[in-house]
């Protein structure tokens, strides 16, 4: 398969991905923002398992994106693809454990439907699954912001994509990265700083689709693509120097 082939499935994957999980989120209600309650739950628990599938979806597209990047990236930085595809997979995982903890509150609302009695411990199990699934979003959201940066420095220094493009993601995710970790510090601004990261991915989704990866340059001296290596009487310059 060639790189410009790969590049095209991985464009499509990355929209994929950008959907199916915004679209699950908000039918199994683990956005934010949601107040769903045990007794909303309850009467509708089918839309509930069709936006955790979603999201499940999601966590294997992740994976997809991480084995199907790693032959482009690894001739240009051996290490941080293997890197990529380990933390890309890290979010997959930890994303499918947040989504266990909403499929827990279809449980929880069939008893808090039939209680006779207090239900407040229940309501609590209920809140405490939610706040579990989203401290697994914050944390699969470090992961990807992380290896992110890395995933377009070997973008930037190989040129398989614009250099603008490259260059936009390094600070999308950089700020997106600074959003999850004040999410987790307990400051609620992650939200609004994952909008340059999701704008980027959406971007590059398209980009890939419609090119592909370009042509890498060659590997530098750190194990990332760079510029094409110089002639040996100008790469021995600065050694004299």
């Amino acid at each position: 398969m060639s790189t410009r082939t790969i590049g095209r499935i991985v464009g499509a994957l990355f929209l994929l991905a950008f959907v199916v999980y915004i679209a699950g989120g908000a039918l199994a209600g683990a956005e934010p923002q949601a107040t769903d309650t045990l007794s909303t739950v309850a009467d509708d628990q089918t839309r509930l398992s069709v936006g955790a599938l979603l999201m499940l979806v999601n966590s294997a597209v992740v994976i997809g994106i991480g084995v199907l990047t790693l032959p482009v990236l690894r001739p240009h930085g051996e290490i941080s693809a293997y890197a990529y595809l380990a933390g890309r997979t890290v979010e997959a995982v930890v994303l499918a454990v947040g989504i266990v903890f909403l499929l827990l509150l279809g449980p929880l609302a069939q008893e808090y439907v039939h209680a006779t009695g207090d239900t407040s411990v229940l309501s609590a199990l209920g809140r405490i699954a939610k706040e579990g699934n989203r401290y697994c979003y914050q944390i699969a959201m470090i992961s990807a912001g992380v290896v992110g940066m890395l995933f377009c420095r070997v973008l930037f220094r190989a040129r398989l994509v614009p250099r603008f493009m490259a260059v936009w993601g390094l600070v999308g995710y950089a700020v997106f990265l600074a959003g999850m970790i004040l999410d987790v510090l307990g400051y609620g601004v992650g939200v609004f700083l994952a909008v340059p990261g999701g704008l980027f991915e959406v971007a590059l989704g398209a980009l890939l689709i419609v090119k592909g990866f370009a042509t890498g340059q060659g590997r530098d001296r750190d194990g990332l693509a760079g510029d094409p290596p110089p002639t040996a009487t100008a790469s021995l310059a600065p050694h004299i120097a």
